[in-house]
């Protein structure tokens, strides 16, 4: 089989009659979703975060990542599930939203998946709203849908 690259960074590549994406796999409340690479700035593991007074709910606050002031979300709270059980280190994952560094607060980075667009669906019925509201569709893998989030809708609560 003929592999030709549709674009040099990797990001998508096509291998036959089919395109190929990459996600970065992450884990909320153990549901696994994906974020295509190309939307992802930076992963990183948070040492702090310093709260923002008034801020919206879903603000967990703001942190310096090498040199920039990045606004903190907490996911969790942004699609309506309950706070983390264990206090393992947090995790974020750094993406941008209309000219502004947000940092996504995750409970695991997973791996980076190329995955076959012909694979992709849209969201089942049965996808419960608060992943529904944020998907652009699911991949369904060997043993568990992935979620592509949709990261403009992910970000709706913030008004510029």
């Amino acid at each position: 089989m003929s592999e030709a690259l549709t674009q040099r960074n990797g990001q998508q590549e096509s291998r036959g009659d089919s395109n190929y994406t990459q996600f970065v796999t992450m884990t909320i409340a153990g549901q696994l979703f994906g974020i295509p690479t190309e939307e992802i700035q930076d992963a990183h593991i948070l040492e702090s975060i310093t709260r923002i007074p008034l801020a919206p709910p879903e603000i967990e606050g703001a942190l310096n990542i090498r040199g920039k002031i990045v606004t903190a979300v907490n996911l969790r709270k942004r699609l309506g599930l309950p706070p983390r059980e264990t206090n393992g280190k947090n995790m974020s994952i750094v993406v941008e939203y209309k000219g502004e560094l947000y940092s996504l607060l995750i409970d695991t980075i997973g791996d980076v998946l190329s995955l076959s667009d012909r694979d992709f669906e849209k969201n089942p019925p049965t996808l419960d709203s608060c992943w529904r509201d944020i998907s652009a569709g699911v991949y369904r893998l060997d043993d568990q849908l992935m979620i592509m989030t949709n990261v403009p809708r992910l970000m709706s609560f913030m008004r510029h």
